[in-house]
């Protein structure tokens, strides 16, 4: 049974070894299924990281790492709280805040100055696949699958997945895999990019220390340098990415010089 702690901290746990945070999603009964109070949990983790921390692995209890949302949210009962239901009925720009509100639980994931690493075991369906498509990398395991299935529920991903998705697949990738619902196995998600490397489940707690024991191996200010770097060059076009590489690497350059 899930103990009270957990669930008033909406079955979100964390623990901390140095630079690394591991942040597990303790609802493995319900395959992770998500609440409001799940995403709300993750909001004040991030708003809680202290500058050491360098990397985030994001994992799920059990044998899945999300199965989406929590049945009890598809209630059309306006007294359910955070339900489906009730958000319909709020004033559109109060639904709204609300939603952005619970995008906050997943943003952070790619804040400055952190490396995320999603773990991905079983099914990451809706919710959970978009909370794995929130981190920077992904490890998953050869019978992991990713769904996000909203526009055949009559929804929208609205939880940071369009973008993240478009990022990683491209355009018309995205709009398939999203109007179409189906499941991406994970021999297409490493394929697609969606996975950094595919692995047994035996071997996933070994390849995810390995990777992130590679990940904190820079210098700390050349690791971030370098991650900011990379996450602007989505967006930048070749002059200004070209002009974010020259101003960082004079700053690095500076700094090893002064030897601060």
């Amino acid at each position: 049974m899930t103990s009270p702690d957990l669930e008033n901290n909406g079955w979100v746990r964390t623990s901390r070894d140095g630079a690394v945070l591991t942040v597990t999603l303790d609802r493995a009964d319900q395959l992770n299924a998500q609440t409001p109070a799940t995403w709300m949990a993750l909001a004040d983790i991030g708003a809680s990281l202290d500058d050491d921390v360098r990397v985030v692995v994001l994992r799920g209890e059990g044998r899945s790492f999300s199965a989406g949302l929590d049945r009890s949210l598809f209630s059309a009962d306006p007294a359910t709280s955070g339900g489906l239901g009730e958000l319909g009925r709020m004033p559109a720009q109060q639904a709204q805040e609300r939603i952005r509100e619970y995008q906050s639980g997943f943003r952070w994931l790619r804040s400055p100055g952190i490396v995320s690493v999603a773990a991905v075991q079983g099914h990451a369906i809706g919710a959970g696949a978009q909370l794995a498509l929130a981190c920077d990398l992904r490890v998953l395991t050869d019978d992991a699958s990713l769904r996000l299935p909203e526009a055949t529920l009559g929804l929208v991903p609205d939880l940071t997945g369009t973008s993240t998705l478009m990022e990683l697949v491209g355009y018309s990738r995205a709009m398939e895999i999203c109007l179409t619902g189906r499941a991406v196995r994970a021999a297409e998600a490493s394929a697609l990019g969606l996975a950094n490397v595919v692995v047994g489940a035996a071997d996933l707690d070994a390849t995810v220390a390995d990777l992130v024991a590679a990940l904190i191996a820079p210098p700390v200010e050349a690791g971030r340098a370098t991650a900011a770097l990379v996450r602007s060059a989505v967006r930048n076009d070749f002059a200004a990415q070209d002009a974010a590489e020259r101003a960082a690497q004079v700053q690095r350059l500076q700094s090893l010089v002064s030897g601060s």
